[in-house]
């Protein structure tokens, strides 16, 4: 009898020995976001690891480096060293699609920042409101441009991406019930400075009437701001979306009329914190919103 229930103490502490060991664990998170040759980005990539740390909770992570063909490659390669969980920020929405099926085939949840996809099983969204954030933009060129309003423009983001097309919505929103202005040139610069400047170059050219500029990123004002000086345009109002460094030392400087600062690092450690409710099977919202607000000079 003795032996018996020695054996059985034995099983039991075996059991708890190997139930602790599974609980302690730690978690492996996983991430892949669109460009990290973006401060945004870098500055989300940041709030992820660094809160990972704090909570001692590996992370790997994949740049994309703004090629939507990369979110695939980079994704085969995040589920094929094991992570628990994927933070995911497509180069293109509709593109992401199939790059979080290939992790709901191989049971990896998945949560999207910053932009989403259009399909595909995903745990959580958590992003800005980017459509109430170009609102405020396009409600502060209005407000610059005053009762006489005029002529103005805008550079979107990549066609596809879920942040480019709320950002629109948002600029459109407002324009479109605005009077006396008119919209005269919305092009897709792809969040890409080059692209950006090379269409601010051919507005000014066209439209050499045209009084203010929306940009759905800082990246691309940036541009805007340089094909303007080369003009020798001081005159034209140009805001932007993201507060990165180079956009606020651009509105104290004067060459920008404002821009929406986002939290990026904030995003970051909410998503963290988010996947790691989830893995401990406690229920998490579906949508998760980050606040904007507008910056302009002083």
């Amino acid at each position: 009898m003795k032996k018996i229930l020695a054996v059985l103490i034995a099983v039991v502490m075996l059991v708890s020995m190997s139930s602790f060991a599974m609980a302690e664990e730690p978690m492996k998170i996983g991430y892949l976001l669109s460009d990290l040759s973006n401060q945004f980005f870098t500055t989300l990539e940041a709030g992820i690891k660094a809160h990972c740390e704090e909570l001692g909770i590996e992370v790997v992570g994949y740049d994309s480096g703004n090629d939507a063909a990369n979110d695939m490659t980079n994704m085969e390669d995040l589920l094929s060293v094991g992570v628990d969980l994927i933070l995911y920020n497509p180069v293109d929405s509709d593109a992401g699609e199939a790059v979080v099926a290939l992790a709901n085939e191989q049971g990896v949840p998945v949560i999207t920042v910053d932009r989403g996809v259009n399909g595909g099983e995903v745990v959580s969204h958590i992003a800005s409101d980017n459509v109430y954030g170009a609102e405020i933009a396009a409600q502060y060129i209005v407000e610059l441009l005053g009762e006489e309003g005029g002529a103005v423009a805008e550079v979107q983001g990549m066609s596809g991406a879920s942040a480019a097309t709320d950002r629109h919505t948002g600029f459109d929103n407002v324009m479109s019930a605005a009077e006396n202005i008119t919209v005269v040139s919305s092009q897709v610069g792809n969040w890409d400075r080059t692209q950006a400047m090379t269409i601010m170059e051919n507005v000014l050219t066209s439209n050499p009437e045209v009084k203010a500029v929306f940009c759905a990123n800082d990246v691309m004002a940036l541009g805007v701001v340089e094909a303007c000086q080369a003009a020798g345009r001081d005159d034209i109002i140009i805001v932007g979306f993201d507060a990165d460094s180079d956009a606020i030392d651009a509105i104290n400087e004067g060459t920008m009329a404002g821009t929406i600062q986002q939290l990026p690092d904030e995003m970051g450690k909410t998503a963290v914190d988010v996947a790691v409710s989830y893995l401990k099977g406690e229920t998490v919202e579906a949508n998760i919103g980050v606040e904007v607000a507008l910056v302009k000079a002083e």
